[in-house]
Formats: C-alpha cells, sequence, structure tokens
C-alpha cells in the first residue's frame, strides 16, 4: 500500500485544516488506518484511528472533541478534519496503515507509513 498524505499548512490558532491520504490498492478496504504526528524534537505519537468500516474511531486524548478521522473505502482515501487549531498541534502530521485487528494507536501495528504533512499553526 502506497499512502500519499496532503493538505497541511499556515494557519491561526482557532483555524481549521483537513488532511487527506489517498491510498493505493485494492485492499485499502481492509487496513486499519491512522493519522501520527511529530512535533519538533518530539517522539511520532498517535493522533487518530480508524477502523476497516468506518464504523469504529479512536482518538488521542489531547485532539478529542477538536479532531475527525473519517474514510471512504470507495475513493481509497482517510481524511483528518481539524478544528481549534492550536500551536502546540504543530507538526508533521503522517497516515498509517495496519492490517492488524486491533485499533492503529501504537506504531508497532503500523505496516506502512505515508510521506508525512507539515501543520504549522500560529499563534
Amino acid at each position: 500500500v502506497l499512502l500519499q498524505a496532503s493538505g497541511g499548512g499556515l494557519v491561526q490558532a482557532g483555524g481549521s485544516l483537513r488532511l487527506s491520504c489517498a491510498a493505493s490498492g485494492r485492499t485499502f478496504s481492509r487496513y486499519v488506518m491512522g493519522w501520527f504526528r511529530q512535533a519538533p524534537g518530539k517522539e511520532r505519537e498517535f493522533v487518530a484511528a480508524i477502523s476497516w468500516s468506518g464504523g469504529s474511531t479512536y482518538y488521542a486524548d489531547s485532539v478529542k472533541g477538536r479532531f475527525t478521522i473519517s474514510r471512504d473505502n470507495a475513493k481509497n482515501t482517510v481524511n483528518l478534519q481539524i478544528d481549534s487549531l492550536k500551536p502546540e498541534d504543530t507538526a508533521v502530521y503522517y497516515c498509517a496503515a495496519g492490517s492488524t485487528v486491533q485499533p492503529l494507536d501504537v506504531m508497532r501495528r503500523v505496516d506502512y507509513w505515508g510521506q508525512g504533512t507539515l501543520v504549522t499553526v500560529s499563534s
């Protein structure tokens, strides 16, 4: 599976962005998907995950209520709607895919990574 993330940019605090991740391959619906982020000088961390069908979603506590993950299996895409952005959300955001049956909320379950898209939030 090849993953291509897009949608990052520079936004003021309180603003919104929509990140998208396009996946190649005909087996997209078999993968659980997720988003991770890595801020400068920090380790990569889990942000959000979604089940094969899209019926179950999972979020890091720091983003609950502000981030929404969704997927469209017909279009092989997974999206991350980010609202009420904060300066501490500044990071490179990576989409990820895993063949696990468990939520994709830890890096050891990730089989494929996208290239990352930079989100910068100004105060």
